[in-house]
């Protein structure tokens, strides 16, 4: 896993993905969506799996086959997420906002 980061590095990640690309969540289903909802509480989250979360979160993703490798948005995404979070891994503990 990678290194701790500091503890705003998720409020980070969370400001350049949605102000910075438009992820900010949705509606899916009728309900309200928001990449939190699909962060574990405990283990390991991989870059790409919160990439996923994200465009699931965006209603897009469904079915689950969806490789959001294939957008074109995925290299940014990978890049803010390693620039924030320090790694292309993290424990999902460190995947909180801190307010």
């Amino acid at each position: 896993m990678g290194p701790k980061r500091s503890k705003f590095a998720y409020n980070q990640l969370h400001y350049s993905v949605c102000h910075g690309m438009g992820f900010c969540g949705g509606f899916v289903n009728d309900e309200p969506s928001h990449v939190d909802h699909y962060i574990p509480e405990t283990g390991e989250v991989t870059a790409d799996q919160f990439i996923g979360w994200l465009f699931k979160a965006e209603g897009m993703g469904y079915p689950d086959d969806f490789d959001p490798r294939y957008s074109a948005y995925y290299r940014e995404l990978k890049r803010i997420f390693v620039t924030c979070m320090g790694s292309d891994r993290v424990d999902a503990s460190q995947l909180k906002w801190d307010v």
